[in-house]
């Protein structure tokens, strides 16, 4: 099949669909409406699915032949809590929710891809698994699908996420680590409650938590290597219940990115033992609670070479990047990168001529350049007749 000529004819269907999800964004794990029109868009092409806990959608498309090959496809679907600011025709109706992050993009060529697919069922063989995740913005969606078996028998994980820094018409596919691991701490600090004006007959939580955000940022510079990427960050402080009364209680939440499991480990020892002890030093004791959001994501070298094929066949020679700086933001993408060889390309979506594709994801004027669109489904498409074919 000519794969750059149908994701071509499927545009007006991709833009389409990505615009009706830019305007019905849904909060991760919330994002019922989302699900049921991708499971509607899946019936329509004659695609079986089940659901994956209450939001996540598993499409399983076969092809002309069952030669017991399987390839994962992934696109997250969850929008995040952000007042959209871009004026446009497909602005979002949920006051204080936005897909500021190209996940309705993700959706969108993905179902591009499915309708492609399964019109063109003698193109491959085996079995398409089309996974649509929720909650990838809080760390989670990704383990439901893999504890549920999506992985077992999969040969390949392939996914892509939107990118404004690389311009539309090219495709950043990095071997090696992409991605940072992302942790969640929250910080609970218990102090006693007195008058201002009787210090010493309190323990001032507020204190301490003030001066625990201010200490782990000396992790960073004073306890980690300078030519090692880690961040500690801390944006949520709430303490104290009035003006004049010590804080008896404060909590704070915050994340880390490292780039490596023994640095994973070291920093969230680290950052426990910094919080304990100075919760001890002023008469106080704290708890750390961590929950884990993302393993850093490490594409397969290999894959990325297969979808590097498929992308000079969509786009001509000289269209993929291969040095895209590494980011500590991190993606749960890489929970399936864990048991399997894949790559998660990404998709150039910026272009100087629409300023709002050059904004930053997580930003309330953040958009993309939907031509961009056509290449992600057809990436979808050419991997999978590449692998499958």
């Amino acid at each position: 099949m000519d794969v750059k000529k149908a994701a071509a004819a499927t545009k007006d269907y991709i833009v389409s669909i990505r615009r009706e999800f830019h305007r019905h964004p849904e909060l991760s794990l919330q994002e019922f409406r989302t699900a049921q029109r991708i499971e509607e868009e899946l019936d329509k092409f004659g695609i079986p699915h089940t659901r994956v806990g209450e939001t996540g959608v598993l499409g399983t498309l076969k092809g002309a032949k069952d030669n017991g090959k399987v390839l994962v496809l992934r696109a997250d679907i969850d929008a995040l809590p952000i007042e959209e600011t871009h004026e446009c025709v497909y602005r979002s109706e949920n006051a204080g929710v936005m897909h500021a992050c190209g996940h309705d993009a993700h959706a969108a060529c993905l179902l591009g891809a499915a309708k492609i697919l399964s019109e063109n069922r003698d193109a491959f063989s085996g079995k398409v698994r089309l996974v649509f995740q929720p909650g990838e913005e809080i760390g989670k969606g990704a383990k439901p699908f893999v504890a549920a078996g999506v992985l077992d028998g999969a040969e390949r994980v392939f996914g892509l996420h939107t990118a404004y820094d690389l311009e539309a018409g090219t495709v950043g596919l990095k071997p090696g680590i992409n991605n940072a691991a992302v942790d969640h701490f929250r910080i609970r600090v218990h102090g006693k409650s007195t008058h201002v004006s009787t210090p010493h007959l309190g323990v001032d939580a507020l204190y301490i938590a003030s001066q625990i955000v201010v200490a782990v940022q000396g992790l960073v510079t004073r306890r980690t290597s300078p030519t090692e990427p880690v961040i500690i960050g801390i944006g949520k402080l709430n303490a104290g219940t009035t003006y004049n009364a010590v804080a008896a209680f404060a909590e704070m939440e915050g994340t880390t990115r490292t780039i490596s499991q023994e640095s994973r480990d070291r920093v969230r020892s680290q950052v426990s033992e910094t919080a304990q002890s100075i919760a001890a030093l002023y008469g106080g004791t704290a708890e750390v609670e961590w929950t884990d959001f993302a393993a850093a994501l490490v594409n397969d070298p290999q894959v990325c070479e297969e979808a590097a094929r498929v992308v000079d066949e969509l786009l001509g020679e000289g269209h993929v990047v291969t040095d895209r700086e590494l980011s500590l933001s991190g993606d749960n993408f890489a929970e399936f990168e864990l048991y399997k060889p894949g790559a998660y390309a990404y998709l150039g979506t910026g272009n100087p001529d629409l300023p709002h594709t050059m904004i930053t994801n997580h930003n309330g004027g953040f958009d993309v350049d939907e031509d961009a669109l056509v290449t992600g489904a057809g990436l979808y498409v050419g991997y999978t007749v590449a692998r499958l074919g």
